[in-house]
């Protein structure tokens, strides 16, 4: 059995719904107290896990080179974004990746071959017909990983004060990510 000796590496699922700042920041936040590097990880949906449900007719590898080419600029813009905050919160370095496929089993797979120490994942992301079709990302992670997983619920357990840039609930030291 192996066991957590260190933390050098954070893996950071993000899907760019309003949630993914609170999750990359509570994520930094951890990071910095073990002085770790952070990797931000993006993964875009392979058309394949639609097949049975009626898809237009598309020229997909156009389509999906759209879609990556997309999210890596979206991916720079937040890393872009929030690397200052994330090097004040003692993130040592950061790191981002678009991947393509089953979103869990991307994040397992990448998370396996950088040798990461932890996920930091939240429970909720973009809701609706995917959830209903595909169940929960962060459950299949769990069951999964080869590493521990922390995951936040940002409905219940953190709040974001987006103008001040602090934690709403620092006040309050019951409280935990």
């Amino acid at each position: 059995m192996k066991r957590i000796r260190s933390i050098k590496k954070v893996v950071t699922p993000i899907d760019f719904s309003d949630n993914s700042r609170l999750i990359a920041n509570s994520a930094a936040f951890m990071a910095g107290k073990f002085q770790a590097s952070l990797h931000l990880v993006f993964v875009v949906q392979n058309f394949e896990d639609y097949s049975g449900f009626f898809v237009p007719q598309l020229h997909m590898p156009n389509l999906e080179e759209d879609l990556l080419v997309g999210a890596e600029e979206r991916m720079s813009t937040f890393v872009s974004d929030f690397l200052g905050e994330f090097k004040n919160l003692g993130v040592v370095d950061v790191h981002n990746k678009v991947l393509m496929g089953d979103v869990a089993e991307q994040i397992v797979e990448y998370t396996g071959e950088i040798e990461a120490d932890i996920i930091i994942m939240g429970t909720h992301g973009y809701k609706g017909l995917e959830k209903i079709m595909f169940g929960s990302v962060a459950d299949k992670v769990v069951r999964s990983a080869l590493c521990p997983v922390t995951t936040i619920n940002p409905y219940t357990c953190c709040t974001w004060e987006f103008e001040s840039g602090t934690d709403a609930k620092e006040e309050d030291s019951t409280s935990t990510v």
